[in-house]
C-alpha cells in the first residue's frame, strides 16, 4: 500500500482528523475545561520536564506560604484548547505563564508574584 492512498480518507468514526476522534463538540469542551477547576494547571503529555515542572512550581508555592492545588492536564484536546503548541506549559487563574520550559523554583515565585 502506497503512503498516499490513506491521505485524506476519513477514519470509521467520520473524523478526517488524524487522531480519529477530535471534532468541534471535543473543541469545546475542552474550552470549558479551561475556566473549571484549580488556578493552577501543568499542560503537557506526562514526561520527566512536566514532571519537574510540577514539582518546581509545588516547591515555589510552598516557600510562598500558599496553598494550591495543582492539575496536570494530559488530555490532547484539552491542552488544544489553551493554544499550546509546546510543553510543558503553566498556566494560572486561566492564563498561560510559561510554555515550552521547565521553569526554576525562583522564576515561577516571580511569576506567580506578578499574578497576585
Amino acid at each position: 500500500m502506497a503512503i498516499w492512498q490513506g491521505f485524506g480518507k476519513k477514519n470509521q468514526d467520520g473524523c478526517g482528523c488524524c487522531c480519529g476522534n477530535f471534532n468541534e463538540g471535543g473543541m469545546e469542551q475542552a474550552k470549558k475545561f479551561q475556566s473549571e477547576g484549580s488556578s493552577i494547571k501543568i499542560l503537557g503529555a506526562g514526561c520527566s520536564k512536566c514532571e519537574e515542572l510540577t514539582a518546581n512550581v509545588a516547591a515555589a508555592i510552598a516557600e510562598m506560604g500558599k496553598e494550591a492545588t495543582i492539575d496536570h492536564i494530559t488530555d490532547f484536546s484539552r491542552i488544544a484548547s489553551y493554544g499550546v503548541m509546546t510543553t510543558p506549559a503553566l498556566v494560572v487563574d486561566g492564563k498561560i505563564i510559561s510554555y515550552g520550559k521547565v521553569l526554576k523554583k525562583e522564576e515561577i515565585i516571580k511569576l506567580l508574584t506578578k499574578t497576585e
